[in-house]
């Protein structure tokens, strides 16, 4: 009885096994479209975005044909990318994350905030070389301008959108570092009011923070939906700073009237799998209206 008993666990278990590796293979290969609407008095035109970020060189198909072809389907007025389409790896290729782009870019006006992986290119040339010039030049002749730091007017919607890229500090690992009321001022300085106010902001992390600035709308990334979720809990596992159920994993959140939509994103890097949690393209419409 005692042996039965231990077959039937045995088996269980295996049968369980191979359930989690089937489906984190499937999810580690596959992506959902999300959509979210906002509406705004200061939106002038309706709109829509793709927003793309956390690709970290991933294809999906020959040339990322099969996310090529997502994008197209949603038919967006143009793309909003909150970072790290790229893995700092040295002597890693770029050509997936080119090749992709070039493709986006004949087609698609691109608005680019970077993540912590473009920052760190041009952190670290003694690690990396030229990547991080090689990697500027060619987006540059492909039209598109990073927004480090600043802003771009999207004057006939209504819209302005900025790109931060925060200091290395700020993506310490175990803890949340404590950032200073005033330093988003410093670094972006004051948001109009008079347009809608969208920030590409890769970390997720500080959304209050983003909020208290005077974002209307925050597009993160980073923390890859926790890499693993848990069923029916719907929690993310793991950030990438090793914090174990991250606040921030994915969704939308919302703080006093700033709304943040947080990616999941589209590829991996370091813990190179998805469980129960695959890859997020995001749509974001922006209509007239509101108060």
């Amino acid at each position: 009885m005692g042996i039965k008993m231990w077959d039937i666990i045995i088996a269980v278990l295996c049968m369980t096994l191979t359930c989690l590796v089937w489906v984190m293979l499937y999810d580690s290969n596959r992506f959902v479209i999300r959509k979210y609407k906002v509406a705004d008095r200061r939106i002038r035109k309706p709109g829509r975005a793709v927003v793309l970020s956390d690709l970290h060189n991933k294809t999906y198909g020959k040339h990322n044909q099969r996310l090529l072809a997502a994008i197209r389907e949603q038919k967006p007025d143009f793309v909003l990318i909150a970072g790290d389409i790229l893995t700092a790896r040295p002597g890693a290729g770029l050509e997936p994350a080119l090749q992709f782009l070039q493709e986006l870019s004949r087609e698609y006006p691109i608005y680019y905030g970077n993540g912590n992986h473009e920052h760190r290119l041009k952190l670290y040339p003694e690690i990396y070389g030229d990547m991080g010039q090689v990697y500027g030049k060619a987006l540059s002749e492909m039209g598109i301008e990073p927004i480090v730091n600043s802003h771009v007017m999207l004057a006939e919607y209504g819209i302005v959108v900025y790109g931060l890229e925060m200091d290395k500090v700020y993506y310490k690992r175990f803890r949340v570092p404590y950032m200073d009321p005033g330093y988003l001022q410093e670094v972006l300085g004051q948001p109009s009011e008079t347009c809608y106010t969208v920030l590409l902001a890769h970390n997720p992390d500080y959304f209050p923070r983003y909020a208290a600035w005077g974002a209307d709308l925050v597009l993160s990334g980073h923390v890859h939906g926790g890499v693993a979720r848990v069923p029916f809990f719907g929690r993310g596992v793991l950030s990438p700073g090793c914090r174990l159920f991250p606040r921030y994993d994915g969704g939308v959140f919302k703080e006093g009237k700033s709304l943040m939509v947080l990616s999941r994103g589209l590829g991996m890097h370091t813990i190179p799998v998805r469980l129960f949690n695959p890859g997020e393209l995001w749509v974001v419409d922006f209509e007239q209206g509101g108060l």
